[in-house]
């Protein structure tokens, strides 16, 4: 089995090189959405899922954003919120114009009064877009990315709760 790299990439480029390759796909009639996937931790607070290894817990209710800049050229930010188990998704169709090093992710705040600061990557620190693979949705295509792990850290240590 290929492992597909696509580090620079336009991810036009991708999109136009997967819709050639389905039989009987014509291009105007397949949407094509980019998926951004990640986890948010609380680090040193030992909740519902804590791992010792990393010594954190999945946090819940963190608000992250999607952003893409090529020069004079910005892309929104996208929401998106941690859930359930830290994880968290951010869609969109409209990334298509930019290459993957060109986006990243970042924690916009915490709802979490005892974990309330980004401490990996640090405030104002995104995390890089690495693709991860293709996935059929419904009468669409998305090209799936992944930006790892975020971890957030209490203010004060004694305020896990």
């Amino acid at each position: 089995m290929a492992v597909l790299v696509l580090p620079k990439c336009l991810l036009l480029f991708s999109l136009c090189a997967v819709l050639l390759s389905l039989p009987g796909t014509g291009a105007s009639a397949v949407n094509f959405t980019i998926g951004v996937q990640g986890m948010v931790w609380c680090k040193t607070c030992r909740y519902i899922g804590y791992n010792a290894d990393m010594d954190a817990s999945p946090l819940q209710g963190v608000e992250v954003y999607l952003q893409c800049r090529h020069g004079p050229r910005r892309l929104k930010k996208l929401p998106g919120a941690s859930g359930q188990g830290g994880y968290f998704t951010v869609q969109s169709a409209h990334m298509a114009s930019f290459t993957n090093d060109e986006c990243k992710v970042y924690v916009e705040s915490s709802s979490s009064t005892a974990c309330d600061l980004a401490d990996e990557p640090a405030a104002g620190e995104g995390l890089p877009l690495k693709f991860k693979t293709f996935v059929q949705r419904g009468d669409g295509l998305q090209a799936l990315y992944s930006v790892g792990n975020f971890f957030v850290r209490p203010s004060d240590p004694n305020n896990c709760y």
